[in-house]
């Protein structure tokens, strides 16, 4: 296995996520939207582990690649630390606040699996605090959604460092302007985003699809059930198929899942291809449990699952970056 080292930079919080039988559809009025006031009476509720940056080093963790988690949190970090350290995660990068409790997702996933979601950031503005350079040597940074600050110093510190950098603003697209969004996508190694954020990301910078692959050496779209999108500056052009699911449990941080898998398979020398293959596969097994860190990885079963699902050969070319 490769000895590179990666830090992923980003939200660490505490998912809180229900389920609503219904679809939230049928209690919209578009009439109303200005004075939209709705309830939904759901019928569960659980508490798990999450953030961006948390989720993308469990999937890493998980395939052996010893991520350092970048991020801050409060002093209710305890037990979440100690799980993402059981499952392979290196959380010395990780600033304790004294002042804030850690980041809070609330969740809300309907019959249709549209979600309704708030994110309250607690200490997390205190990672625009953390310098990347008391790390010691790294080779990939993964800057992925954070406090806005924290997210455009370590995409600098990369930069001016020389280290290779995956933009992942996803997210935090929302609340972040033009010039933000380019200073943190401008030299990335790689550019990863699902299909809407890829269009906020060509609207907000004012640059055409072909201007964002110009500075970028490689983009990423996910497709949902659809698949990925590969494109790098050299004019490769690739598209993957999902690994079919066998059940449907919560797709809430099947991205974060798919990241993991793709850059720890990169990280590892694989082709871009077998490189998204594997985060599809880590993106399947997400959606088939509840919460974003329940998954495991069965190294036999995931071997016979993208047999099933690209051939025998494809199946080989992955295994290289499996544990």
């Amino acid at each position: 296995m490769s000895d590179v080292r990666i830090a992923v930079t980003g939200s660490i919080a505490t998912d809180h996520l229900m389920t609503f039988a219904g679809r939230f559809a049928d209690a919209l009025l578009p009439d109303q939207l200005a004075h939209l006031s709705v309830s939904f009476l759901v019928e569960d509720l659980e508490v798990r582990r999450g953030g961006t940056g948390a989720n993308i080093a469990f999937a890493m963790g998980l395939l052996g690649a010893a991520p350092v988690l970048v991020g801050a949190v409060g002093a209710d970090f305890a037990d979440y630390s100690a799980w993402l350290e059981q499952h392979g995660v290196d959380v010395s990068g990780v600033r304790i606040s004294e002042l804030r409790h850690t980041a809070r997702f609330v969740c809300t996933t309907d019959a249709d699996q549209n979600q309704i979601a708030s994110f309250y950031p607690g200490a997390m503005a205190e990672a625009r605090e953390i310098e990347l350079a008391a790390l010691g040597p790294l080779d990939l940074v993964v800057v992925s959604p954070n406090d806005p600050a924290a997210m455009l110093r370590h995409t600098t510190e990369a930069r001016e460092r020389g280290i290779a950098f995956a933009a992942d603003p996803s997210q935090q697209l929302s609340s972040l302007d033009g010039d933000a969004i380019r200073a943190l996508i401008s030299g990335a190694d790689v550019l990863l985003s699902n299909a809407y954020e890829a269009a906020v990301i060509e609207r907000k910078t004012g640059w055409s699809a072909d201007d964002v692959l110009g500075q970028v050496g490689v983009r990423v779209t996910t497709h949902s059930a659809d698949g990925v999108v590969i494109e790098s500056a050299s004019g490769e052009s690739l598209k993957v198929p999902v690994v079919p699911a066998r059940t449907v449990a919560d797709p809430t941080g099947v991205g974060d899942a798919f990241r993991g898998g793709f850059l720890t398979a990169r990280a590892r020398g694989v082709g871009l291809e077998a490189a998204a293959r594997l985060g599809c596969l880590m993106a399947t097994l997400c959606v088939e449990t509840v919460g974003t860190q329940e998954y495991v990885v069965d190294r036999d079963d995931a071997l016979a699952r993208l047999g099933d699902a690209y051939g025998a050969d494809a199946a080989a070319e992955v295994a290289a970056a499996l544990p």
